[in-house]
């Protein structure tokens, strides 16, 4: 291991101003995966759950639904939820027995709520999961390919848990990732940015909300 005594934030930065891979860009067919903006996790005034996001967060995902729809791709709005007595959580229900333990969370919970500043529409999917990505045992990628979906645009949190595991599974399926920085958050700093790193540099493009919002208003001009 190379040793440092840079921050998360700042080595995220460095690579920032001087990539080592190149991007991997947008492809032709693009949806859209916000991932678990629920009230469990946006709603600070009610729920320890929860954690803030960077100020632009919930415009930037909504204008973003409107560009990829615009562009006649999908956008889905996936939460994470359980049975009543928490028997489908897995190990998730071993982590935790108290009142705010994610495997109690119900689907009639408010804590599975989307958040009402979020810009659903009629045509959009909701898509319950389970676990951290969205593709695990869930039937986005059929969805995806029925769609005939090449590039996917990630939102949401925890940066660190199910972004992360959504954009790996991405990758591994083949599809382009794009993720808008201000539009994903997580509880820590240390560790959102460390996951930004680690997902620019293996996993897909991180760029400015206002870059993507560009490629997708240039794309639109295109079509």
């Amino acid at each position: 291991m190379i040793p440092t005594d840079k921050t998360s934030k700042q080595i995220f930065r460095d690579y920032q101003a001087a990539p080592r891979v190149p991007e991997r860009g947008l492809g032709q067919r693009i949806a859209q995966i916000n991932v678990d903006l629920q009230r469990r996790y946006t709603d600070t005034a009610t729920f320890p759950t929860a954690y803030d996001g960077h100020p632009r967060q919930f415009e930037g995902v909504n204008a973003l639904a409107a560009a990829v729809r615009n562009l006649g791709g999908p956008v889905v709005w996936a939460y994470v939820a359980y049975l009543p007595d928490g028997s489908d959580a897995g190990m998730w229900s071993r982590l935790s027995t108290t009142e705010w333990a994610l495997h109690k969370v119900g689907h009639d919970s408010p804590q599975a709520e989307l958040d009402p500043r979020l810009d659903i529409r009629d045509g959009d999917l909701t898509l319950h999961k389970r676990m951290s990505s969205c593709f695990f045992e869930t039937h986005l990628a059929s969805y995806l390919n029925w769609h005939r979906i090449d590039t996917v645009i990630v939102t949401g949190g925890a940066t660190s848990g199910c972004v992360r595991g959504t954009v790996m599974d991405a990758l591994s399926l083949g599809y382009h990732v794009c993720v808008p920085e201000e539009t994903v958050a997580d509880r820590e700093e240390g560790a959102h940015f460390a996951n930004l790193y680690d997902i620019a540099f293996k996993y897909g493009d991180v760029k400015p909300l206002d870059e993507v919002l560009a490629q997708l208003a240039a794309r639109a001009q295109e079509t």
